[in-house]
């Protein structure tokens, strides 16, 4: 049997486990280490289980996970999150739409310290649809804007996501972080100008609020914006400025949520109890995943599936653009049916080569991959979030208005979508500038020593 032919049917089998509920970290491990079996033998498939995942455990880049979902864990749990949805509620209330429009808002802010779409769209969920429905908003705006940007948790840095994008195909954290930027504010601010134009021209889905907000509030409402924005400019400020690695950045944030909590009074034990507690289910579930995924990965390499597609691909086209173009329809179809981390993780070993074989920027392809991920978050029957709002509400709000709320937000997500595919510079414009900036510091230092080294020297 071609070897090829194996790894396509090992691809089978997975989607197939996948069906049947096998949870996906037994699934991936099962698979590979049979897969590995077939190609090579029984030893050489257990000496891969011994040796691959605990010299992943080694890998350091990968303490960022757990250090920046404890940092959006403490910041939740202390109520700044409560506070920062009340300040855009504040300044938008008395717009049509504007309820809806601070939701997206909160959950970006939210975003930018959490890493995780689904802890985004539960702690918003928990405050901003009971906000909206009780102010007489459609059922279906009031849960689809949450639930869409929710997703924004996956783009906007720091995101898990994007360390394991990083961690398996070798990119740099900084980098991936960086180039989310640009592309989580174009998605949020697309969703908010969607949002405002249809309650602009249909007022009964989102009335705006009737009691006046005086620019004495608005201003009075700032202060509790400090504890996030604090936040961010100390994790991304201090990676852009050079300060400090991605992996720094996490265990700085994670230390500088704790602090803050504690100045401010609101860390008691107990909900210090229930960050580290979130943290640790979450981390446990994905580094579950990850050791899956490496045995997998392993087998997909031995297959030779990936490379086999990338010639495949490069006889069909010479351009890349046909390629990505059907991939956003196949991860589209994934997201149906599986998680994102499991979609990530799964297609990489087959995705990665046919990337590289045409010589596309696996930085930008990386941000377009987590764009279709967040699709898939929200897009029926599966999605993720939808479900994750649905049991906030409970029985309010059935789910098929729910998915009905999200629709719109589907077409904003392609519309954005296409946006990064047709202006590649859009993502790539600002770690391109990181980049550089970090070679001329390198540079500066290098000299700085040159320098030291001949005054020491008597030259």
């Amino acid at each position: 049997m071609e070897r090829e032919l194996v790894g396509v049917l090992g691809v089978a089998a997975m989607i197939v486990l996948m069906f049947l509920r096998i949870p996906v970290a037994v699934a991936l491990l099962a698979v590979g280490w049979i897969g590995v079996a077939v190609l090579r033998s029984d030893r050489a498939a257990d000496a891969v289980l011994k040796s691959d995942p605990f010299s992943m455990v080694l890998n350091f880049d990968l303490t960022t996970i757990p250090s920046f979902m404890l940092m959006g864990y403490i910041t939740y749990a202390a109520g700044f999150t409560r506070e920062l949805y009340d300040t855009a509620r504040i300044w938008f209330a008395r717009t049509a739409g504007g309820l809806a429009a601070a939701s997206t808002l909160g959950c970006a802010a939210f975003a930018a310290v959490s890493g995780s779409s689904l802890a985004t769209a539960a702690a918003m969920g928990k405050i901003a649809v009971p906000e909206m429905l009780r102010r007489g908003y459609d059922k279906g705006l009031a849960t689809g804007v949450v639930a869409a940007s929710g997703t924004l948790g996956s783009l906007i840095p720091p995101s898990v996501l994007m360390i394991l994008y990083a961690v398996f195909t070798e990119q740099s954290i900084a980098v991936l972080f960086i180039a989310g930027i640009v592309p989580g504010v174009l998605s949020a601010g697309i969703y908010i100008a969607m949002v405002l134009t249809r309650a602009r021209l249909d007022p009964s889905l989102a009335p705006g609020m009737a009691e006046p907000t005086s620019w004495g509030e608005k201003l009075s409402s700032l202060k509790g914006t400090w504890a996030i924005l604090i936040l961010f400019v100390l994790v991304m400020g201090g990676i852009m400025a050079g300060f400090f690695t991605a992996m720094e950045a996490g265990a700085i944030g994670a230390a500088g949520a704790f602090l803050i909590a504690l100045l401010a009074g609101r860390l008691t034990l107990e909900r210090l109890r229930s960050a580290f507690l979130d943290t640790l289910r979450q981390t446990a579930s994905i580094f579950a995943i990850i050791f899956g995924a490496l045995v997998f990965t392993r087998f997909m390499a031995l297959s030779g599936l990936g490379q086999y597609l990338a010639e495949l691909a490069a006889s069909v086209s010479d351009h890349a653009t046909p390629v990505i173009l059907a991939l956003s329809v196949i991860y589209i179809i994934l997201g149906t049916f599986m998680g994102p981390i499991e979609i990530m993780l799964i297609t990489l070993p087959i995705i990665t080569p046919v990337m590289d074989g045409y010589g596309v920027s696996l930085v930008w392809f990386g941000i377009i991959m987590i764009k279709y991920l967040e699709i898939g978050l929200i897009t029926p029957p599966l999605g993720f979030n939808v479900f994750v709002i649905s049991s906030v509400v409970g029985r309010e709000v059935p789910i098929t208005t729910i998915f009905r709320g999200v629709l719109w937000f589907l077409a904003m997500d392609v519309l954005t979508l296409g946006l990064l595919i047709a202006f590649p510079a859009i993502t790539l414009f600002l770690p391109d500038a990181y980049v550089a900036w970090t070679s001329y510091l390198r540079t500066e230092d290098i000299g700085a020593l040159e320098a030291v080294g001949r005054w020491l020297s008597g030259g």
